[in-house]
């Protein structure tokens, strides 16, 4: 099993987010594990995020 991590925002999350995922996916297998750090309430420029981190989780989790 391979284990890929990624830090991210998804602010918004958009098709280039969902690209990366599926890529992920193809390039390591579809027993591979993807784990992603992201931000909470506030991006890391210090700004409210668009969404709350549970449906930018939400989606992320729908697309890969």
């Amino acid at each position: 099993m391979n284990i890929i991590s990624i830090i991210a925002e998804y602010n918004p999350f958009h098709l280039g987010h969902q690209y990366q995922l599926q890529e992920a996916r193809r390039l390591l297998g579809q027993d591979s594990a993807v784990m992603v750090a992201m931000s909470g309430s506030y991006t890391q420029r210090g700004e409210p995020a668009i969404t709350d981190k549970w449906s930018r989780t939400r989606m992320a989790l729908a697309a890969g």
